[in-house]
């Protein structure tokens, strides 16, 4: 019988994190399970010797458990690492949020890596794996126009925690990133929506934020990496108090 090869499933894959993440993990001689958004990004990761993408809509809750546990059939052997990097935001003031507004960021950035946890969580305690969330800075502080997205990673930061000390008698490894402002898409988007300049080289690269998962990923047995905040070189929070 063939040895157990390393298994990763990632979401968020076609972002800028999650991206860098699953090609990183290759090159670690993980075999990668890729959640992305789009056929597009799909056909992308299908084309690298060691992915397998999947099109998945985290908006789409009441499939969700379903979907992880009939990949967890498949998956039988073990999954060694589970990173949700997928998030969305809304950003404006808190009194302009409406209800579609909370119910897309918080499925998203909530419920879905809730559930799709929980249908795994039975092949991730076979191999004593690790479970990273990447969180934000918005999730241990308030950040003006950001009430929707701060409020789910906070509720995140909640789950993560109480995941952790409730897998811990399974071995279970529960990690949590939470970095500042990344050099991505999604940041580009939020900058022009609030007026204010994207400057990438004031940005964490995104594969500082993967080589970090990994890190976690990679600890010595002994060692239950937990919370790991990720800051610019030069700190650019400032700038969202307009």
């Amino acid at each position: 019988m063939a040895a157990h090869k390393n298994t990763a499933l990632v979401t968020g894959a076609g972002g800028g994190v999650g991206g860098k993440l699953v090609r990183s993990l290759v090159k670690h001689g993980f075999k990668v399970l890729a959640v992305v958004r789009s056929y597009e990004d799909a056909a992308e990761l299908n084309a690298i010797d060691g992915i397998e993408a999947f099109k998945l809509d985290l908006l789409h809750t009441d499939a969700l458990l379903t979907w992880a546990r009939e990949l967890a059939l498949r998956e039988e052997e073990g999954i060694d690492l589970l990173v949700h990097a997928a998030a969305t935001a809304v950003v404006g003031k808190a009194e302009q949020s409406t209800a579609e507004d909370w119910r897309q960021v918080l499925d998203t950035n909530v419920i879905a890596p809730a559930l799709l946890t929980s249908g795994l969580l039975p092949v991730i305690r076979k191999v004593k794996g690790t479970i990273v969330f990447v969180n934000s800075g918005a999730g241990e502080r308030a950040v003006p126009n950001h009430s929707v997205y701060a409020a789910s990673k906070h509720a995140l930061r909640g789950y993560a925690d109480t995941l952790r000390l409730e897998e811990s008698g399974h071995g279970v490894r529960v990690g949590t990133v939470y970095p500042g402002q990344i050099n991505t898409k999604m940041l580009r988007e939020i900058d022009t929506h609030l007026g204010v300049d994207f400057t990438p080289e004031s940005y964490i690269d995104p594969q500082t934020v993967a080589n970090a998962i990994i890190w976690i990923a990679q600890a010595s047995p002994d060692v239950h990496i937990t919370n790991v905040d990720l800051r610019p070189r030069q700190e650019v929070s400032a700038k969202f108090n307009v």
